[in-house]
């Protein structure tokens, strides 16, 4: 396709009808042939991938009508006969219900409109993601030129679509034509679905339509479940989905048998779209907002957690967005400040809880990663206070539990002079344990009015026992010059006390 005035398909391919397997990267469609072992279903890698099979026992797209706004749609092919409704043809190279193909190259249109609706029928036919939905052809013809395309989005969004399809781009800026029509279409409560672009066709970041605030912008995977190499990415990616060796239909003329293989983000919205069928026909009642809304909110993350410029949200997945119960919202999620619906409606269908954490939308470049950090540290701040209150009402419960009076250490009392404090004592009759010796050097203390050494019966020294020294030096130590602590529990000098003195302990004699 050409660049300038004409949209460009995002469809990497080129004819040729000698081969099945497609060289990765070159985006060459083939022909496959009766000579291989392959089936077109076979070839349908992505439908195991996807978990087609299991969605469509829910629902098989009954009842939607999906617009596939490109170069026309070949409704004859074998896969897409009762697929495609008449539509509207928009220039004079395609027919003018849309139902024509005029893109030799590389049949665009009939590609896309296969992989949504393909019919099926055996292993040697294509089954599309939603077979029981329908496409409404919008044909911009070969050349799809510009003052076409935000027609064509109206035109759908008249004439019954639930999602539009937009397998093109029209370069990095949206024209304030399309803008207004995506507006358009959105108020007419359309699902807009748009790939992002293709590196190898010189683009550069999210090419528009997709860019527009409120469309789903697609990016492309590979069958690793990687990003796809040749995908474009940028902040405004939304969803991904395959993009590598997507077997579809082909109108006469392109391959020799009907069907093609070929590489490119038009091929991964083309599978998002059919997706957005599924949701739109099991959950009826859903506006386009909280189809939107249940499409990324469960979607499989898989780059760096959350949001990032190659997934999006991350890969659509199809069971999830069919069964997964999804707060509801009161506008599309895509747009700035989305915000939940009431708490009665909180739960629109699903059969699981969801317990995974709300998705921010609406949030400038880099705010999200901010808010992460100032929630990470707040809940650090808050494990710490936590922690210091209970250490202080644990001390606060031991101080309660600690007994009156003083308290020493082991091998730590009042310094030498200090007697305790009035009233406080050993118990009555205390004293050492029976057979106890004191060690050498050693003096027990002694009896009522006795000095030490006075060896008087009954507490005095033991005879032969010499009476105990002082320390020579006391504790506390004294500097040089110091005057003596004042003792204030001793007697006041008297006979057999020394000056100075401590007086005897209470004993059970004393009053």
């Amino acid at each position: 396709m050409g660049t300038g005035k004409h949209r460009r398909s995002l469809l990497r391919s080129a004819a040729a009808a000698l081969a099945l397997a497609v060289t990765a990267g070159t985006g060459v469609l083939f022909s496959p042939t009766p000579a291989r072992a392959d089936t077109v279903r076979g070839l349908q890698w992505y439908y195991d991938t996807l978990k087609i099979p299991q969605a469509q026992k829910l629902t098989r797209g009954k009842g939607v009508v999906v617009a596939v706004v490109d170069s026309g749609v070949y409704a004859a092919h074998p896969d897409l006969k009762g697929q495609v409704l008449p539509g509207k043809g928009l220039d004079s190279d395609v027919a003018p219900d849309g139902r024509s193909d005029p893109d030799q190259e590389t049949g665009h249109g009939t590609m896309i409109a296969g992989a949504i609706v393909g019919r099926g029928g055996g292993s040697m036919h294509l089954l599309g993601i939603a077979p029981d939905a329908k496409v409404l052809p919008v044909g911009l013809g070969a050349a799809q030129r510009d003052r076409d395309l935000a027609g064509g989005i109206r035109w759908a969004a008249d004439h019954g679509a639930g999602v539009i399809n937009l397998s093109i781009v029209e370069g990095p800026t949206a024209y304030p034509d399309t803008m207004e029509a995506v507006r358009y279409a959105a108020s007419k409560d359309v699902v807009v679905v748009a790939g992002a672009g293709n590196l190898v066709q010189g683009m550069r970041g999210v090419q528009s339509p997709a860019k527009i605030p409120g469309v789903i912008a697609v990016g492309g995977s590979d069958r690793r479940g990687g990003a796809w190499s040749g995908s474009t990415s940028g902040p405004e990616m939304v969803l991904s989905a395959p993009a590598e060796r997507i077997i579809s239909t082909a109108p006469p003329g392109v391959t020799s048998n009907g069907y093609g293989v070929s590489d490119g983000t038009s091929m991964s919205t083309a599978l998002v779209s059919g997706v957005a069928a599924l949701v739109r026909a099991r959950y009826p009642d859903l506006d386009a907002a909280n189809v939107v809304n249940r499409l990324i909110r469960t979607a499989r993350d898989a780059g760096p957690p959350g949001r990032d410029p190659e997934f999006g949200f991350g890969v659509v997945d199809p069971v999830a967005a069919l069964t997964r119960s999804v707060p509801a919202v009161t506008e599309n999620p895509l747009l700035a400040d989305a915000a939940p619906a009431p708490s009665a409606t909180a739960n629109q269908g699903g059969d699981k809880k969801d317990d995974e954490p709300m998705v921010s939308f609406g949030l400038a470049k880099g705010a999200g990663p901010i808010i992460q950090t100032v929630l990470c540290l707040l809940v650090v701040v808050a494990i710490v206070v936590v922690l210091v209150l209970a250490r202080r009402r644990s001390a606060r419960r031991r101080a309660a539990q600690t007994p009156p009076g003083p308290q020493f250490g082991p091998g730590h009392g009042p310094p030498p002079g200090y007697g305790p404090p009035p009233g406080y004592g050993p118990p009555p009759g205390y004293g050492p344990p029976p057979g106890y010796a004191p060690p050498p050097g050693y003096a027990p203390p002694h009896g009522p009015g006795q000095s030490p050494g006075s060896g008087m019966p009954g507490h005095g020294s033991p005879p032969g026992y010499p009476p105990a020294q002082p320390h020579p030096h006391p504790y506390p130590p004294r500097l040089p010059g110091q005057p003596v602590p004042p003792q204030p529990f001793a007697p006041p000098p008297g006979p057999g006390v020394p000056p100075g003195a401590a007086g005897p302990p209470t004993g059970p004699d004393q009053r």
